[in-house]
């Protein structure tokens, strides 16, 4: 996390100053007195956002870069997972296959009634601390390893005979 310090504006009488010409820097001072109803010296706390955006710090206790707990449901049971705000879909997938058992490839997580691409970040799509996120295992995966437990033979070949 970035800190910067900056001073604190209010409404009041402010004096641009700088080199009096156009087109220079100019920077922006507030009244002498200080009335704002507290000190000039503000600390504003800002973030690197994942695309590399630099932002300020939100106030609210939903910050990026803290651990959120997801109820994680499956058809017969449910998991409490805490990973961080910032993690993808894929990521997730990782700590549920460790959790469930079942491959990465083999999940389909849904959010909101929408399955989700496991590149999409968490906060990003609005996934907040103590959500619930939605587990199916992919049908198609399910149905062949149906038909691999059937022992690998297709339907309907049949068996040698044997005889003595």
């Amino acid at each position: 996390m970035i800190k910067l310090r900056s001073k604190r504006f209010c409404r009041g009488s402010f004096k641009l100053g700088g080199n009096g010409g156009g087109g220079g820097n100019a920077t922006v001072k507030g009244n002498e007195k200080g009335s704002c109803g507290g000190t000039n010296n503000g600390e504003i706390k800002w973030e690197l956002r994942p695309g590399g955006m630099l932002v300020q710090k939100r106030e609210s206790g939903d910050s990026v870069g803290e651990l959120i707990t997801l109820r994680v449901s499956t058809v017969s049971q449910w998991h409490d997972i805490s990973i961080e705000a910032t993690s993808t879909f894929g990521e997730l997938k990782m700590v549920l296959s460790l959790v469930t058992g079942l491959e990465p490839k083999e999940q389909r997580l849904l959010f909101k009634g929408k399955e989700r691409d496991i590149s999409e970040y968490l906060h990003m799509v609005g996934v907040r601390d103590k959500d619930k996120v939605l587990l199916l295992e992919d049908p198609a995966i399910k149905e062949r390893k149906l038909h691999g437990l059937a022992g690998g033979q297709p339907i309907g070949t049949p068996c040698r005979t044997i005889s003595v």
